[in-house]
C-alpha cells in the first residue's frame, strides 16, 4: 500500500492528520481517501479533522473510510466559518475567487462555486487590478484589512489611474491612512520613480489574518526581485507559528493575486545586529496566480507553474544532498547583488577539480567526516575580459545610485559599459545561476585564461543540475556580491584583543591606542584635526559627511549645530571603544583566495596592497575566530609569477596550496567563498606575539540523518520546507551565542590567572577548546542540520562586567580595564547641556521677505513629513519583538533621505548644488532664508537639533557664501583621501 497520497492529490493536510489517516488505513485495511475527501478535511481544518478521525479509529469501518469521513464532516462544513478555506495546494484561478469571496465578505458578487466567472469579481477589486500595482498595494496597506468595497467606488479608484505616485500617496493617506492605518506606517517618498527597489510587506497574526504595509523603497536588489519584478515578491512576517501554518497552506491574497511560500533566509548574527528586537529569519512569498483580467494580457514567467517548477527556474534545489541544505542553498537568490553585464550564452563555463590537501607521503587528507580536505575551497577563475565588466564604482551600483546596469544591457546598451573599471578587481564574490546549477564563491581574475571563460571548482557548486528536468528554462545570471577593494580603517574586537593578549601582547599596547583615541575625542571641540578625523570615520552615519564638510569649510567648531553633532559622534566613538573597537595601524581586511601559481610554501602567503606585493611576517586572523591558534604568523613573500596571472589587480591575500591542511581552514574553519581575513604587519604586534598550535577539531556533533529532497514528491517537499521554516523561525537555537559568551568569560578569567594556578588554567583551556568546536558547529548548523547543544558544565553563571549582563563580576583583564577607562571618560565629559543657539555673522544677510515666507511654510511641511518618518522609526525600535510591528530600518532611513532630497530639488532645481538649474543668486537668497527660518525656530524651541534642516538641504550653498566672505574657494576632496591624510 502506498504510504503517500497520489501525486494527483495535491491537497496538503497537517502532519497530525496525515499520520492518523495512515494509521487507520493500515489497521483497518482501508484505501486512502480520494481527492474529494482530502479537500473536505482541508476545508474543516486540523482540529475538526483530528476529532473525526479519532472517532473513526475507535470504530470498525463497515463500508469505506472515505464515506465515513464524508458522513461525519457534514456538520462541520455546515458550520464552517468564513476563515476556513480550501487547501492552497488545490487552489486554481476559480478557487481563488472563492477565497476572495471569503476574505472580503462579498460572496454574492462571485456567483455559485459551480459557475465561477471573472465577471463575478467585485467591480472594485477588478478596478484595483487595473491600477499600477504599487498604487493598489498602497490602498490595501492604508485601509488596514478593511473591505475595499466598503470604502471605495470604481470611480474613486480609476479616476486616479494616471495620478503621479507622490500625489496619489498623499490623497490615499488623507482619505484612509490617517484615519485607519498606523501613523508610523506611512510610505512617504519623494522620488517614487528613482528606480529604487520596492519592498512589499505582509504582517500575519496568530489567527491567520493579515494586513499590508508599504511599499517601502530601498537601494539594494536581489536576484529574486530582479527576475520576477518587485511587485511579485512579498516579504511576510509572522507573530507566531500558528499564523504561518494557516498562511502557508492558503497563500496570501493581495487583491486578485495569490502569493505562495517560496523562500526564506536566516540572516544570522549580522541581521540580528541590525535590529536586535526582530527575527533575523526573513520569509518571502511570490505571486503564482492571478484572476485579474488586466493581468491575463501580461506574460508572467510563473504563470501555470507549480511552486516546485518555479523554484527550478532559479536552480535545481532538489538535487541537494539533504533537506537542511535545500533552503540554505536556495536562499542564495536573496543575496543583495548586482549582475555582471555579460551574456552567459556566449561564455564558456568550465568545471575544474579542487586541489586536495596531501600528507608527506602524497595521500589525500580527510576530515573527521571522512571528506577530503581541500586547498581551493570556494574559489575559481574568470578571464580578464569578463572581470573588467565589473562597474568601477561597485558600491554605488550595488546601492542603485546609478541606473541599473542590467537594465542598460537588456535595453541595448553595449557590454562595454561606460562605468567599467580600468583594471579589473582582483577577486569577485559571486553567485552564479546557470542551467540549474547554483554556484557560490569567488572568482580570481586570470589573465592566462582564454577570453569569455569562467572556471568553477567543484567546491563552489552548491546545487547541481538535474538532467532529467526537460524543456524548462533557467534564469541564468552571474551576480556580484562584493569585490576586493581598498581596505578601510581597521579596528580590533573584543575577541581579537583577548587572543592577542593570550599570545603575549602587553596590555599597555591596547591602553596606549585607547588613550590616544580618547584624546582625539576629547579634542573634537578644540582641534580641527581631531574633529575632522572623527567626522570622516563616521561620515556615513552623519548625513553624508555634513559635519566633515562644515569643518572643511571653516565653520567654527563652537557653532551650535556643529558642536551638537560632534558631541553625538564623540559618543558613538566612545561606545565603540568601550566594546573593544580600537583602531589599529598597519592592518587590513582582505579577501582571501588560493595561490594560483602553486609556489607558496605552507607557511607563506602573498599579500597585494595599493603598491603591489609586500614582504615580511604578518599576523592573519578571521572573524569570528575563538581558538588560541586562530591568529597565525605567516610569511608574506614576493611571487614574480603572480603578476602574469592577476596583472595590476589589487587587494587580496593568497594562501598556499601545499601541505596537509589549508591555513585558511585552520583559521576559524575559513574558506575562500568571500571570507575576509585580518592581516597585520604592525611592528609591535609582530614583536610580542607568539602563535599557538592551530585549531583542529577535537569533538564534532554527528551529522543528523536527513531525507534527500530528490526522494520526495513536490507535495512532501513543500511540507518538509514548511516544517523547516517553523523550526528555523520559531525554535531557533541559541547555542552559538551561549558558546561565544561562555568562551569570552572563561578567556577573561584565564587572562587574569597567576602562573601558580596551572591546573585551573588547563581546566579552563579544556573547556574553551570544547566551546570552540561547539561554536563552529553551531555556525554551520543551518547547512549541516546538526543539533548543537552547549552542555551545562560549559555554561558560565557569571559574566565579566564589560559584557553588561545582570549577573556579573568585576573583570581585571585588559578588556575590563578598557571598559572602565571609557566609562570614566563618559562621566568626566558629562552630557552636553542646553546650548545657546546663535547665528554666524557670515549669514547676517537679510533675504527677500517672499523667500522667508515660502521657506517658513516649507519648513513646517518638512517637520510634519520628518515626524512621520521618525514615528516609523520609533514604532520599529520601541515595539515588542513580534514581527508584525516591525518596519525595515533601511526603508525608514531611505524615507528620511527622500524627504531631504525633495527640498534640495526645490532649492537647487537638481539633486545637488553643483548640478543646480536655478539662478545662483536666487539659490543663495533662499539658502540664507532657510538658515534664518531654521535657526529662529531652533531658538524659539531651544532645540539645537532643529538646526539640521538647513545644513542638510542648503549646506553647500551656505558653504559657497561663507567661502566668498573669507575670499576663498571651496575645494572638493574625497573622504578616502582625507582618511589617508588623517591616519
Amino acid at each position: 500500500m502506498d504510504d503517500h497520497p497520489s501525486s494527483a492529490a495535491r491537497v496538503y493536510l497537517p502532519p497530525s492528520v496525515e499520520s492518523l489517516l495512515q494509521t487507520i488505513c493500515a489497521k483497518q485495511c482501508q484505501t486512502p481517501p480520494d481527492l474529494y475527501v482530502r479537500r473536505r478535511l482541508a476545508a474543516i481544518g486540523e482540529d475538526a479533522s483530528l476529532q473525526i478521525l479519532t472517532n473513526i479509529s475507535s470504530c470498525t469501518i463497515k463500508k469505506s473510510l472515505s464515506a465515513f469521513i464524508v458522513h461525519l464532516s457534514k456538520d462541520y462544513l455546515s458550520d464552517q466559518s468564513p476563515q476556513k478555506t480550501a487547501s492552497p495546494s488545490s487552489i486554481s484561478p476559480s478557487s481563488i475567487s472563492n477565497s476572495l469571496a471569503q476574505k472580503y465578505g462579498s460572496c454574492s458578487l462571485f456567483g455559485t462555486p459551480e459557475r465561477q466567472r471573472i465577471e463575478g469579481i467585485s467591480p472594485q477589486l477588478s478596478a484595483l487590478s487595473e491600477l499600477e500595482f504599487r498604487k493598489s498595494f498602497l490602498i490595501l496597506s492604508y485601509i488596514r484589512g478593511k473591505n475595499v468595497e466598503d470604502l471605495l467606488t470604481v470611480d474613486d479608484i480609476l479616476n486616479h489611474k494616471d495620478t503621479p505616485m507622490i500625489s496619489f500617496e498623499s490623497l490615499m493617506w488623507n482619505k484612509f491612512g490617517q484615519q485607519i492605518g498606523d501613523p508610523g506606517s506611512r510610505s512617504k517618498y519623494v522620488d517614487w520613480d528613482s528606480g529604487h527597489t520596492h519592498i512589499y510587506h505582509c504582517h500575519v497574526n496568530s489567527n491567520g489574518a493579515y494586513f499590508f504595509k508599504g511599499p517601502f523603497l530601498t537601494t539594494t536588489r536581489t536576484h529574486l526581485q530582479r527576475k520576477l519584478g518587485d511587485e511579485n515578491v512579498l516579504l511576510v512576517k509572522f507573530t507566531d507559528e500558528a499564523g504561518f501554518r494557516k498562511v502557508a497552506e492558503q497563500g496570501v491574497l493581495v487583491g486578485l493575486r495569490l502569493y505562495r511560500f517560496f523562500v526564506y533566509k536566516d540572516g544570522g548574527k549580522e541581521e540580528k545586529k541590525k535590529d536586535p528586537t526582530s527575527s533575523p529569519v526573513k520569509c518571502y512569498f511570490v505571486r503564482m496566480q492571478s484572476v485579474a483580467p488586466f493581468h491575463e494580457e501580461e506574460p508572467y514567467i510563473l504563470s501555470d507553474k507549480t511552486v516546485y517548477e518555479a523554484r527550478c527556474l532559479f536552480m535545481h534545489g532538489h538535487t541537494t544532498s539533504s533537506m537542511t541544505k535545500y533552503m540554505a542553498r536556495f536562499s542564495l537568490i536573496l543575496s543583495k547583488t548586482i549582475p555582471l553585464p555579460i551574456d552567459l550564452t556566449s561564455v564558456e563555463v568550465v568545471f575544474i577539480d579542487d586541489i586536495p590537501c596531501r600528507d608527506a607521503t602524497g595521500f589525500i587528507v580527510n576530515n573527521e567526516d571522512n571528506e577530503p580536505l581541500i586547498h581551493t575551497d570556494g574559489t575559481g577563475f574568470i578571464s580578464e575580459d569578463l572581470a573588467i565588466k565589473c562597474p568601477k564604482d561597485f558600491s554605488k551600483h550595488k546601492h542603485l545610485d546609478h541606473v541599473d546596469i542590467y537594465d542598460d544591457m537588456v535595453s541595448g546598451v553595449s557590454e562595454n559599459h561606460a562605468t567599467a573599471a580600468t583594471d579589473p578587481p582582483l577577486l569577485m564574490q559571486c553567485r552564479l545561476f546557470y542551467k540549474g546549477y547554483s554556484v557560490k564563491g569567488t572568482f580570481l581574475v586570470n589573465k592566462k585564461l582564454p577570453s569569455r571563460r569562467i572556471e568553477i571548482r567543484q567546491s563552489m557548486v552548491k546545487v547541481t543540475r538535474d538532467t532529467e528536468v526537460k524543456n524548462l528554462l533557467t534564469l541564468d545570471s552571474l551576480e556580484l556580491v562584493a569585490i576586493s577593494r581598498k581596505p578601510k580603517k581597521t579596528f580590533l574586537s573584543k575577541n581579537l584583543i583577548a587572543l592577542l593578549t593570550y599570545g603575549g601582547i602587553p596590555g599597555n599596547f591596547f591602553k596606549n591606542i585607547l588613550m590616544n583615541t580618547l584624546e582625539d575625542v576629547r579634542n573634537i571641540f578644540s582641534s580641527h584635526t581631531a574633529a575632522l578625523r572623527v567626522a570622516i570615520n563616521y561620515g556615513e552615519i552623519d548625513d553624508y559627511y555634513t559635519v566633515a564638510k562644515m569643518i572643511l569649510n571653516r565653520i567654527p567648531l563652537d557653532e551650535p549645530y556643529l558642536q551638537y553633532r560632534l558631541s553625538i559622534l564623540g559618543k558613538v566613538e566612545r561606545t565603540g571603544l568601550k566594546g573593544g573597537k580600537l583602531p589599529i595601524d598597519e592592518s587590513f581586511y582582505l579577501m582571501g583566495t588560493a595561490d594560483p601559481t602553486g609556489v607558496l610554501k605552507s607557511d607563506e602567503v602573498c599579500v597585494i596592497l595599493e603598491n603591489g606585493q609586500i614582504s615580511g611576517n604578518v599576523l592573519v586572523y578571521r572573524n569570528p575566530g575563538l581558538h588560541f591558534g586562530d591568529v597565525h604568523i605567516l610569511k608574506a613573500v614576493y611571487v614574480p609569477d603572480m603578476e602574469f596571472i592577476v596583472g595590476n589587480a589589487k587587494y587580496g591575500i593568497f594562501f598556499s596550496i601545499n601541505g596537509q591542511r589549508s591555513a585558511a581552514s585552520e583559521i576559524a574553519n575559513g574558506d575562500f567563498d568571500g571570507d575576509m581575513y585580518w592581516v597585520s604587519r604592525n611592528p609591535q604586534l609582530l614583536h610580542y606575539f607568539k602563535a599557538s598550535e592551530p585549531w583542529r577539531r577535537v569533538r564534532s556533533v554527528p551529522n543528523k540523518p536527513s531525507q534527500k529532497p530528490g526522494d520526495l514528491s513536490p507535495e512532501q517537499l513543500e511540507h518538509e520546507l514548511f516544517q523547516q521554516f517553523i523550526e528555523t523561525r520559531f525554535h531557533q537555537s541559541s547555542s552559538s551565542g551561549i558558546a561565544a559568551d561562555s568562551w569570552l568569560t572563561f578567556m577573561d578569567r584565564l587572562l587574569t590567572m597567576e602562573e601558580k594556578d596551572h591546573s585551573e588554567k588547563e581546566r579552563l583551556k579544556e573547556k574553551m577548546i570544547q566551546l570552540v568546536d561547539i561554536y563552529y558547529d553551531s555556525l554551520d548548523a543551518p547547512k549541516t542540520g546538526k543539533k548543537v547543544v552547549v552542555p551545562k558544565e560549559l555554561k558560565t553563571e557569571q559574566y565579566p562586567h564589560f559584557m553588561e549582563r545582570s549577573r556579573s563580576y568585576r573583570s581585571k583583564s585588559i578588556l575590563g580595564q578598557i571598559y572602565d577607562i571609557v566609562v570614566e571618560s563618559f562621566q568626566a565629559e558629562g552630557e552636553i547641556g542646553q546650548q545657546e543657539i546663535w547665528k554666524l555673522p557670515s549669514f547676517n544677510i537679510q533675504p527677500p521677505q517672499s523667500a522667508m515666507a515660502i521657506w517658513s511654510q516649507r519648513y513646517n511641511d518638512y517637520r510634519k513629513e520628518m515626524s512621520s518618518a521618525l514615528q516609523s522609526s520609533n514604532t520599529s525600535s520601541g515595539s515588542s519583538s513580534t514581527e508584525g510591528s516591525k518596519l525595515d530600518k533601511d526603508s525608514i532611513n531611505e524615507a528620511a533621505s527622500q524627504i531631504i532630497k525633495k527640498y534640495k530639488q526645490i532649492l537647487y532645481g537638481a539633486d545637488e548644488f553643483e548640478l543646480r538649474k536655478r539662478n545662483l543668486e536666487d539659490v543663495c537668497n533662499e539658502a540664507v532664508a532657510i538658515y534664518h527660518v531654521t535657526y529662529q525656530y531652533a531658538q524659539l524651541r531651544s532645540s539645537v537639533s532643529s538646526c539640521g534642516f538647513v545644513w542638510k538641504v542648503a549646506g553647500d550653498a551656505l558653504f559657497h557664501i561663507h567661502a566668498l566672505g573669507l575670499d576663498e574657494r571651496c575645494v572638493p576632496c574625497l573622504p578616502s583621501v582625507l582618511r589617508e591624510l588623517l591616519r
